[in-house]
């Protein structure tokens, strides 16, 4: 059985505010590690009062680049959370599927839609 790290964003980022991307990135480094060597992670939402998409894209989002769903969802358990929480948690991992399902196609159209607004 392989062994549990457990991860607290409060501490990671060493404040309440899980905002920047920057910080999402360093929770994504320790979770990346973890999965890599084979480990059950829970990561801990407790004292965290504040956490953007961008954050959670970071974060989250990017391991669906390098690991399978299965391989995320049976090791990666996000504790401590509130149901809101949890819900842009799980629409974060929904949008990083679709997008590494056909990268090129969804920048393509990012920037078409970028371009229109141009005009």
């Amino acid at each position: 059985m392989s062994e549990q790290i457990h991860i607290s964003m409060f501490e990671v980022v060493d404040s309440p505010f899980c905002v920047a991307s920057s910080d999402g990135q360093k929770i994504f480094d320790l979770l990346t590690a973890a999965l890599e060597s084979d480990r059950n992670i829970s990561l801990s939402f407790r004292d965290v009062s504040v956490f953007t998409g961008a954050f959670m894209n970071a974060a989250i989002g990017q391991l669906y680049g390098t690991f399978s769903e299965e391989q995320i969802r049976s090791r990666l358990k996000v504790v401590d959370a509130e149901p809101d929480d949890l819900a842009l948690v799980e629409r974060v991992g929904e949008n990083a599927k679709l997008y590494y399902k056909d990268p090129e196609r969804y920048d393509r159209i990012v920037r078409e839609v970028l371009e229109e607004d141009d005009e």
